[in-house]
């Protein structure tokens, strides 16, 4: 359905790479003492490489951990699942970056990050590294990564590196509402977006960086700026796909939802992955779907990350075979 053509190569992203720790039940807060469980591998730009890298896509991930025990565990983690590592820089004088997660009692999460002063913060631009993106097919930018102007400007780079190399570009905005704060943010997405290929909001991002007001106006204002295909995540609503030749829609699949942290990036790596390896629209969306359901399922940020046969499995399962 769509024309964008994809140069073959290596899928690549950079931005932050942390531990998980994790409250046990909904309802539990950390104003008190009680039962944790991680840590876990996690970083949305490492949650997305993970699931990349379980599809048998070539992929890398740029970022820099901690000479500790956590940065050792999401190193290992990644190699272990076909990532390539060697972009990830090891600080001797960093910590690596961590998360503590809550759930309310309907669901919802809140976070407490230690991101901005750990070795993840020390991204920049000597962390680019030309013969690594010579054979970038695709780099992804996780708009969560940018919460500095070092990253940002880092992130520049590796775009006008890759799309120099007539690479593609993907780009998820997944902003936390506290990133909107910071001055160069603005600027920072409006950049991206210019030499966005495939854009990847949530339902409630699609209208955040267009002049438009309503989510159809602005899907026709970012196909007009350049972007070639508009993927809009809808969690259990399902997914909307766009580009200049139509629309189409894939719906949910039911599944009991354990923890929705890496869902988004774990569809958004699927969708990418499928496309760079030359299915149409309407595959990549059913596997991205399928990717999600399953990502929600595990506690754990990478722990629902599947393979081709377990997503053809659940799809099996599903009803919903190719």
């Amino acid at each position: 359905m769509s024309n964008l053509e994809r140069k073959p190569g290596s899928i690549v992203a950079m931005g932050e790479i942390l531990v998980e720790i994790m409250a046990t039940g909904r309802g539990q807060s950390f104003r008190r003492p009680g039962t944790l469980i991680g840590p876990y591998a996690s970083g949305a730009p490492a949650i997305f490489i993970d699931q990349v890298a379980k599809l048998g896509s070539q992929c890398a991930l740029i970022g820099c951990v901690g000479d500790d025990d956590f940065g050792a565990l999401n190193i290992e983690r990644l190699r272990g699942d076909g990532v390539d590592v060697s972009g990830i820089a090891v600080l001797k004088d960093a910590t690596t970056g961590s998360a503590f997660v809550t759930y309310r009692e309907d669901g919802d999460r809140d976070f407490i990050y230690n991101i901005t002063n750990s070795a993840s913060a020390q991204l920049s631009s000597a962390n680019v590294r030309a013969d690594q993106l010579a054979g970038c097919g695709n780099f992804h930018v996780m708009g969560s990564s940018l919460f500095s102007f070092r990253i940002i400007e880092a992130m520049k780079k590796a775009i006008e590196t890759v799309k120099a190399n007539d690479g593609t570009v993907s780009f998820d905005p997944n902003i936390r509402k506290e990133m909107l704060r910071i001055p160069e943010m603005r600027d920072a997405l409006d950049f991206i977006l210019d030499y966005t290929d495939v854009f990847l909001p949530s339902g409630h991002e699609v209208t955040l960086l267009a002049s438009a007001t309503t989510e159809r106006g602005a899907i026709d204002e970012l196909l007009r700026r350049g972007v070639k295909e508009v993927v809009v995540k809808r969690g259990a609503q399902g997914c909307s796909f766009y580009d200049a030749d139509g629309e189409q829609h894939h719906a949910a699949f039911e599944v009991e939802e354990i923890d929705p942290t890496g869902a988004g990036d774990c569809f958004g790596a699927t969708y990418v992955a499928c496309r760079a390896q030359r299915m149409d629209a309407g595959a990549a969306l059913r596997y991205a779907c399928a990717s999600g359901a399953l990502a929600v399922g595990a506690k754990g940020p990478m722990e629902g990350t599947a393979t081709f046969a377990q997503l053809d499995a659940f799809l099996r399962a599903n009803g919903a075979t190719q």
